[in-house]
């Protein structure tokens, strides 16, 4: 107590020292000897040092070390009296200086106004001595941080560390938040929470000029021009320079406002030159909303009334050389074979599709009779459905009012605005939605899962509306009528800018709201019934605990029952019904109004984002992406009839066909607790229930799968659709739709056909019989002309199999790819039957499929001979096959060793075959280890009956390594190559940093692999706030593993989209399943020229050079004795 009593002594004795001395600075100083001074009348955030000595202006302009007057100044200037400007500036910055301010009215009553301006302290000096103490610390805080922002390269801080992820991610939070808080017209709330962030230094520094520009955006659209001078000021105070958003906001507000003198206009243009910014970027580069371009170009008119804005009509697309003939070619799009009437009615069909962000079709099991336990089990999922509506609504409202109510004082992040953006009853229909069983099945699913289904389903409401508040639909219309323009048949189009510009949409991040949905979903399900419908459970996923979501038995039992014959997806699950909008930015693309990321990324990452905004030549991407989506596709409804009178018939095993859930084998009940079992038994048991159950969930999944590819194919067998598409972040080109694409099972891909048909010309034929034996899986080894001769030595049974499918032969069902060849024999059989089969037009797509593609990139890479001739890339007189040629290579190392005497090698004698190493070689160019390499031997010898069990572990370790030096004898370069980026990446990572590249056609890539710390594994819904790579580190493991394949990846998606890109150039219609490339029978050849031709052009160029030097650059400059440059 002593202690404390004399430290608060020192601590007094301080502040009566400091007051002494100011009392001395301000009897020394001379005072202002104006007539219009008054009392220490002073603007918050004013030094202490000016309190009693400065002359306050009438107008108080500030002025720059330019002496030019600043924006902010001119505008207050311009719509403020003397008086109301003083007020306005005072009230503009009394919140970012809250202690300042608060300071100052304490000590006003202790304050008298004396003669000509002089002070006079009348009491409570302590007081006042710790009130300028204050003043005084937090203009050293304030000159310190924006010391530190005015060093920084970036003045927005968007992404301020080297992972970019920390700022990062709360800054997006705060964006989001604040868009949620305009979009529901919560105005003051929006304001008022900006400004608590403005005034804290820890929390300001996570503010860029984008969060000043979202409030700046809402006073622009009222003509508030007062309100945009405080956002100018405030953007000063924290160091922040206006962007071209800012000033395309002040010149909305400037054009609204008919009180406006051109003078602040002129200042604001000046301004923006001064800042390196033109009039012309305000046009070409801001994202304009309802008739804000109207509005700017109205302000700029006032004083240049000549000005026209300039569009960007530079051609220069891409600065590959790969692609530098592409782009010189004057192309001719694409012609479809529709009218442009018939495209728009597309277009407008689509559209109302995504309106509706919902779409409800037919199940293809509605054809059973309805039976009365159906029709009552209905009734009552009906009637629970609505009381379920009833109780989420009011349990939802209930909610709002408690978020609405807090924080309040503080005005701190929570999740109200989120939960307004939407109609209460939308968000219910979607709660409701999760509970049917097309969302949740039997077994349950993830709680991070289905919560973050929840957010998205919520993040895609709001964007449709968004963008029809925005006025944007109606551009997109204009837009896409113009794109018409080029595809219709019945237009004339001289050549294919591409440079089309198309608008940008605004992302908004609506994180947590799920969290709060799942909350009333579960829990509030349980108050006004006895049992309640879904639980919150968990169980262990590996060593992890996670939460899951599990509904009652009795509401799969009932809904089970009813057979309900109606499915309810997502319209982002269906296939296009037009064209899809092409790839013009990062944010632009793919579906009319479903929002799409360009890139699939990690939950929660934002690197890749950032990457690809920061990238401005991706043209070559970006078009190849506009390529593949550009196939237009039909179903083959003869074949699907057949997959559903099978799918309906308790499915077929054999023919990839899942049975229904009846045929399911029982779950066994016992009594744990019946004395007469034995611990043994009762442990069988156990696993007997565990293998029921785990049998009946795979059943349900697969089951379900069926269901929706063939409900959505049966819904579709009349139209013809589009497939749009985006990318991984190795650049892999994947179809948006989810379940229902090309890249599916075999049954998904043999009801795909393309729409355009094209005579099969002289050699069509032949190829239409060579896939057929490809797909058969038979005569691996044999050349294209032994495959053609053993073709037509089968032509009856495939006949017999286009003929009879379900009653004949059956030919058809041995098949390596069955559904496959049957379309195969169906399209052979009316060709041959056709009176000219030159002139059969064929809507088939023929498969060229690529031999070990990644030793294909790696025998190019190391320039290996040898390696080279097993993967193909040297001319053969048949087609090699590498993994025989491995089994070879291993073959003869046994010999070797067993006649050393190595038992383990004798008895491998005769067991080593193709089979036994193929896993492995497959997987050595994707990372496998000689650890996981013998797990896979392993299994393939165990499935060798004759093969002595006891030798099973020493025979795999033996072979592993034998394939391992087979492979590097064959490929001498390829282990080198493989190590050398193992070992970078393990460098890069320990370093601190995730490993990012950069592809031949300049796609950033950056590795998502991060480890979280232990401590924070628990903390539920990290991930899904965004928040989580605050506290993540990378996975050395994973980043240095997943290096070589993943760099393999990106060059093979690299070679697809210039292949892609060159067989657009020739006219050819062409899609790919990453290094499987279809075509018309018609353009094989062609096709096959151009990836061979394309193949070498990539590996023409120092890929491993200009990795290295990109390494370099990236990770080792500024380093000591670092000599890169």
């Amino acid at each position: 107590m002593e202690k404390l009593t004399q430290e608060k002594n020192n601590k007094l004795t301080k502040q009566q020292h400091l007051h002494q001395k100011i009392q001395k600075n301000v009897k020394e100083k001379p005072t202002a000897k104006s007539k219009d001074s008054k009392s220490c009348s002073v603007l918050p955030g004013t030094s202490h040092k000016t309190i009693s000595t400065t002359k306050k202006p009438t107008v108080p302009l500030i002025k720059n070390r330019k002496g030019r007057m600043k924006l902010s100044d001119e505008i207050r200037a311009a719509v403020s009296s003397p008086v109301a400007s003083t007020a306005a500036a005072a009230a503009g910055t009394a919140d970012m200086a809250h202690k300042v301010s608060k300071g100052k009215q304490k000590g006003s009553k202790n304050q008298v106004p004396g003669k000509e301006g002089q002070k006079q302290t009348v009491a409570d000096p302590q007081g006042r001595a710790k009130e300028l103490a204050e003043v005084e610390e937090l203009e050293r805080r304030l000159c310190q941080q924006v010391s530190q922002w005015t060093s920084s390269s970036n003045p927005e801080r968007l992404q301020e560390y080297s992972e970019g992820a920390a700022c990062g991610d709360i800054q997006l939070s705060i964006r989001s938040y604040l868009e949620a808080c305009v979009f529901a017209g919560d105005i003051e709330r929006a304001h008022r929470f900006l400004l608590s962030q403005h005034r804290v230094m820890s929390r300001r520094k996570h503010l860029n000029t984008g969060v000043y520009n979202i409030i700046m955006r809402v006073w622009a659209k009222k003509g508030t021009l007062n309100q945009i001078g405080r956002m100018f000021i405030l953007l000063e105070e924290a160091g922040l320079k206006p962007n071209l958003g800012s000033y395309c906001t002040a010149l909305e507000c400037m054009g609204r406002n008919p009180n406006c003198s051109p003078k602040v206009i002129t200042r604001c243009l000046s301004q923006m030159e001064e800042d390196g910014l033109s009039v012309d970027d305000l046009f070409s580069q801001c994202v304009f909303r309802q008739d804000e371009r109207d509005m700017v170009l109205k302000a700029v008119h006032i004083v240049q009334p000549d000005y026209q804005p300039i569009l960007n009509t530079n051609t220069n697309q891409c600065s590959s050389s790969l692609v530098k003939d592409f782009y010189t070619q004057v192309l001719q799009y694409p012609k479809l074979d529709f009218t442009q009437e018939k495209l728009q009615e597309r277009f407008k069909h689509q559209l109302s599709i995504e309106q509706a962000c919902t779409i409800t079709i037919d199940s293809v099991e509605a054809a059973k009779p309805v039976t009365e336990n159906m029709a009552k089990m209905r009734e009552l999922l009906a009637d629970q459905r609505a009381q379920w509506q009833k109780i989420l609504l009011q349990a939802l409202r209930e909610s709002k009012m408690i978020l609405a109510n807090t924080n309040t004082k503080d005005y701190r992040l929570n999740l109200y605005p989120y939960l307004c953006v939407l109609e209460d009853r939308e968000y219910v229909d979607i709660m409701i939605q999760v509970i049917q069983t097309t969302y949740l099945p039997p077994s349950g699913e993830s709680l991070k899962i289905l919560a973050s289904d929840l957010g998205n389903r919520v993040y895609t409401k709001y964007s449709v509306r968004q963008k029809h508040q925005n006025q944007m639909v109606e551009k997109l219309g204009n837009i896409y009528n113009g794109y018409t323009d080029l595809l219709a048949k019945d237009t004339k189009v001289e050549e294919l800018s591409c440079s089309t510009c198309l608008l940008v949409l605004h992302v908004l991040l609506l994180m947590g709201v799920q969290k709060r949905m799942y909350l009333l979903l579960v829990y509030r399900r349980k108050i006004f019934f006895l049992i309640p419908i879904l639980y919150h459970m968990y169980t262990f996923r590996s060593t992890r605990q996670v939460g899951f979501i599990k509904p009652h038995p009795i509401l799969t039992q009932m809904q089970q029952e009813a057979m309900e014959t109606k499915l309810t997806f997502d319209s982002y699950v269906m296939p296009m019904l037009c064209p899809p909008v092409p790839w013009t930015s990062v944010k632009f693309g793919a579906y009319l109004l479903t929002p799409t990321k360009l890139m699939r990324t990690v939950e929660g990452a934002t690197q890749h984002e950032v990457l690809l905004e920061k990238c401005q030549d991706l043209h070559a991407v970006l078009d190849s992406l506009n390529q593949l989506g550009n196939c237009a596709w039909r179903i083959n409804k003869p074949l699907l009839d057949i997959i559903i009178s099978i799918f309906n018939d308790r499915g077929s095993d054999k023919l990839d066909i899942p049975p229904p859930l009846s045929e399911a084998p029982k779950i066994p009940h016992f009594n744990a607790q019946d004395p007469t079992y034995t611990a043994s038994e009762k442990a069988h048991m156990k696993r007997e229930v565990i293998n029921a159950k785990k049998k009946c969930s795979e059943m349900h999944s697969l089951r379900m799968d069926a269901l929706y590819k063939l409900s959505i194919a049966n819904h579709m067998r009349d139209e013809i659709f589009w497939f749009p598409h985006n990318m991984d972040f190795r650049g892999r080109t994947y179809p948006c739709p989810p379940y229902f694409n090309h890249l599916g099972s075999d049954v998904t891909r043999a009801v795909l056909v393309f729409a355009e048909g094209k005579p099969l010309g002289l050699k069509g034929l032949d190829w239409l019989k060579i896939h057929l034996v490809n797909l058969t899986g038979l005569k691996k080894r044999s050349s294209l002309d032994g495959r053609l001769e053993y073709a037509n030595t089968i032509m009856e049974d495939v006949l017999d199999s286009a003929d009879n499918p379900l009653n004949g032969k059956k030919w058809w069902m041995n098949a390596d790819e069955p559904w496959q060849a049957l379309s195969c024999c169906m399209e052979l059989a009316n060709a041959v039957r056709s009176p000219d089969p030159t002139q059969f037009i064929s809507h088939f797509p023929v498969h060229q499929d690529g031999s070990c593609n990644g030793l294909q990139h790696y025998a190019a890479l190391g320039r290996d001979v040898i390696g080279a001739t097993s993967v193909n890339l040297m001319p053969c007189d048949v087609p090699q096959d590498v993994y025989s040629g491995v089994a070879q290579q291993v073959e003869e190392f046994r010999v070797r060793d067993a006649k050393s005497g190595l038992k383990i090698a004798q008895v491998l004698e005769g067991f080593i075959s193709r089979k036994v190493v193929k896993q492995t070689v497959m997987t050595v160019v994707y990372g496998v280890t000689r650890y996981g390499g013998r797990l896979q031997i392993e299994k393939r010898l165990k499935e060798i009956e004759e093969f002595p069990k006891e030798h099973v572990w020493d025979a795999s370790h033996y072979l592993v390594r034998m394939v391992f030096s087979g492979l590097k004898e064959m490929f001498t370069g390829t282990r080198e190559i493989q190590d050398w980026l193992t070992e970078s990446a393990r460098l890069i990572s320990k370093s601190g940093h995730t490993v990012e590249w950069v592809t031949p056609l300049g796609l950033p890539i950056i590795q998502p692999y991060h480890r979280t710390p232990s401590k924070y594994r628990s903390i539920c819904y990290m991930s899904m706030l965004g928040f989580l790579s605050l506290l993540r580190r990378p996975d050395t493991v994973k980043q240095k593993n997943a290096f070589p394949p993943n760099f393999i990846h990106s060059l093979d998606s690299t070679h697809m989209m210039l292949t892609a890109l060159h067989c657009y150039s020739a006219g050819l219609t062409f899609v790919s399943v990453h290094d499987c490339f279809w075509t018309h029978a018609l353009t094989v050849d062609t096709m096959n020229k151009v990836c061979r031709e394309q193949f070498v052009a990539l590996h023409s160029q120092p890929i491993l050079q200009e990795l290295s030097n990109f390494l370099l650059l990236k990770y080792c400059t500024g380093l000591p004795n670092n000599t890169v440059t």
